[in-house]
């Protein structure tokens, strides 16, 4: 049994949460990473999975290996970084959980990130806050992008204020592309039928608090969890949304668009970059770190992200 190999596949079901999909991430048959799976129980004495029809999740002792699984694929990659990179060129991969409404920026940060540094090998996952948080504590993250707000057990990168619009189809020319109009009060947005994020969303918290500050309540028409649903719904169906700057670059290109910004109350949200505050950073982390602090970087982050230029 090869130890670093069934810690691979443990991590992976734990990701997955699914016997054939983690075994398709970890390009092996089911079969296979099942039979290591309970070689591994048996080498270790205890239940780690808890089978049924389907995965069941972990016993607590599985819990247990996962987090020393997680510990030792980072200190493996931390070595084979430090072997295989020279002096500015780190090589290696990269694990970034961004969450939904931060996705654009992110995309853009590891297309960046990898054009300046071709060694290292980015993987980009759109994660909710808790999960992005236990992923960085449990060491299966490198870095997260959401709200600093929530993470002050980690080290924070600072990288843009997320500002709040009104997505609506346009009353006027449905012809042209995205337009943006005058500000709104949220209290008046509430009174439209609105696409918005499952409550479970931290985004959906803070749009919660902006209509409480603002004395009404809601009843969203529709709820999801998928960005890309809430801009279909705006442009297929009869509502309007609430989204963060962020999301402007994924519907600049759909015609009858109009974003308002929203006011009473004014919300700004620091939106930043996340990591473990103990761990020793690794080659590929030190190099993203780096150009998350860059003067260029933050300007494009601030100007496709956060405080739009209206």
């Amino acid at each position: 049994m090869n130890l670093l190999d069934s810690m691979r596949y443990l991590v992976a079901l734990a990701q997955h949460r699914h016997f054939g999909r983690a075994a398709s991430a970890c390009h092996i048959t089911q079969p296979a990473l099942s039979n290591a799976l309970r070689a591994l129980e048996a080498d270790l004495g205890v239940a780690i999975v808890r089978r049924g029809r389907t995965y069941a999740g972990l016993t607590p002792e599985g819990e247990r290996v996962l987090d020393s699984a997680n510990r030792m694929l980072h200190e493996q990659e931390l070595l084979h970084q430090d072997l295989h990179s020279a002096a500015g060129v780190p090589r290696g991969t990269l694990s970034i959980g961004a969450v939904p409404t931060t996705i654009p920026v992110a995309a853009c940060f590891v297309a960046q990130l990898q054009a300046r540094y071709p060694g290292i090998k980015p993987v980009l996952r759109s994660l909710s806050s808790p999960e992005i948080e236990s992923g960085i504590e449990g060491l299966s993250l490198d870095l997260g992008l959401g709200y600093t707000e929530r993470g002050a057990k980690f080290k924070a990168v600072p990288q843009y204020v997320e500002q709040y619009f009104l997505l609506r189809r346009s009353p006027d020319d449905k012809a042209k592309p995205l337009q943006f109009g005058s500000t709104v009060r949220w209290a008046d947005a509430a009174k439209l039928p609105l696409c918005l994020l499952t409550p479970e969303m931290h985004n959906r918290s803070i749009v919660d608090g902006a209509f409480e500050v603002a004395g009404v309540a809601v009843q969203p028409a529709i709820e999801t969890n998928s960005i890309v649903s809430i801009v279909l719904g705006v442009l297929d169906g009869q509502v309007s949304a609430i989204v963060p700057g962020a999301l402007m670059t994924l519907v600049r290109g759909y015609p009858g668009l109009e974003a308002l910004p929203l006011r009473d109350p004014d919300v700004r949200t620091p939106i930043g970059f996340m990591h473990a505050a103990g761990a020793r950073p690794s080659r590929v982390l030190e190099a993203a770190l780096a150009l998350a602090l860059d003067g260029a970087w933050l300007r494009r982050a601030a100007s496709q992200g956060g405080l739009l230029s209206l």
